[in-house]
């Protein structure tokens, strides 16, 4: 089983949201999704989970390192509605990635008005043939 997944921007921040497992078979794609992201988008990224049904150890790992990623770039991680088996615990030198109850509360903490445009790329959208997702 993999993720599908869909980037929005908005206003200054990017919001990833995944549906389905992550778990190592989706991981790639987890991963892919993350350079998706910095390539199209500035500022925090908030990974929405409300319609991810879990993850795995490896998929732990991933969101680990796609914090990482992003604080080489100088761009935060935010987490939204994880599943109920907890955040990733992280081990070592590690960016701080802050979770959220879900994505509104994410965009209020980041000072964000849900839906708002002001974005340069006109809200664009981009996603998985697959979202959304079959729940």
């Amino acid at each position: 089983m993999t993720i599908e997944w869909r980037y929005t921007m908005e206003q200054d921040l990017g919001v990833l949201s995944v549906a389905g497992y992550l778990g190592g078979d989706a991981v790639h794609r987890f991963t892919g999704a993350v350079g998706w992201t910095l390539a199209r988008g500035t500022g925090p990224v908030v990974v929405d989970c409300a319609d991810l049904h879990g993850w795995s150890a490896e998929g732990r790992l991933a969101i680990e390192d796609a914090a990482r990623e992003l604080a080489a770039h100088d761009r935060t991680l935010h987490l939204a509605a994880i599943p109920a088996d907890g955040p990733p615990v992280p081990v070592g030198d590690h960016p701080p990635i802050e979770v959220h109850r879900d994505l509104t509360a994410a965009l209020a903490a980041l000072a964000v008005n849900p839906g708002a445009d002001t974005s340069a790329e006109g809200g664009q959208e981009w996603r998985t043939s697959g979202w959304p997702a079959v729940q």
